[in-house]
């Protein structure tokens, strides 16, 4: 058997143990667009509390927040959260479909347990703190369990998401320093960092298989 025969089959092993372990169908337009939605949410995020004079004379330790500003920031929040996770659910299966793939199986649904157990943790742990008016913890709070979620998700499917998680871990960790900046490093964070990894994702693994 030729070299070239060898290096084929190894490639052809190595697909299918990626496949019957990992969630390969994760669409990284997807991420762009996640990253979009997260860019006007912030933008929105920011009209809602800056220019409702919602934050503290130093601008920097806490935010004050009323009942209607809140009610509004949370439903912005929830309205970016599940349309990415609806444009991840489309793109994704759409991208399985193309490739034959099944987009709900064992590695899939391990997928999502693990990363919804830190992201529940987180979502329980952020939902205390606003009880208790720390506002000005929530984003960077977000951040990190959502990098954590990343992270621990990762083992399931492309090795960019848990890259992903640490950059906003990383991300997360620094706005806890710069309390009442919150929002700025959400945008970065959900946005820019969404936009840049799905950009990757997309040229790497969707362009190439299309």
């Amino acid at each position: 058997m030729e070299p070239k025969n060898y290096l084929q089959d190894i490639n052809e092993i190595k697909n299918l143990m990626n496949k019957s372990s990992r969630f390969i169908s994760l669409s990284g337009l997807s991420g762009i667009l996640a990253g979009f939605y997260a860019l006007i949410g912030a933008y929105l995020g920011y009209g809602i509390i800056y220019d409702h004079n919602m934050v503290t004379a130093d601008g920097y330790r806490a935010i004050i927040i009323s009942q209607s500003g809140l009610l509004s920031i949370v439903i912005v929040a929830l309205t970016v959260f599940l349309l990415s996770v609806l444009t991840g659910i489309v793109m994704s299966y759409t991208k399985a479909k193309k490739q034959n793939e099944s987009m709900w199986d064992s590695t899939s649904k391990r997928l999502i347990i693990n990363f919804m157990i830190p992201l529940a943790t987180g979502g329980v742990f952020i939902l205390l703190l606003m009880e208790k008016n720390l506002y000005a913890f929530v984003a960077p709070l977000t951040l990190i369990f959502y990098g954590l979620a990343c992270v621990n998700a990762s083992k399931y499917t492309l090795g960019y998401i848990r890259y992903l998680g640490i950059t906003v871990i990383i991300i997360g960790l620094i706005s806890t320093y710069f309390l009442g900046y919150g929002l700025f490093f959400w945008a970065l964070g959900f946005g820019v960092c969404h936009i840049i990894y799905g950009t990757i994702m997309h040229v790497k693994y969707d362009r190439m298989k299309s």
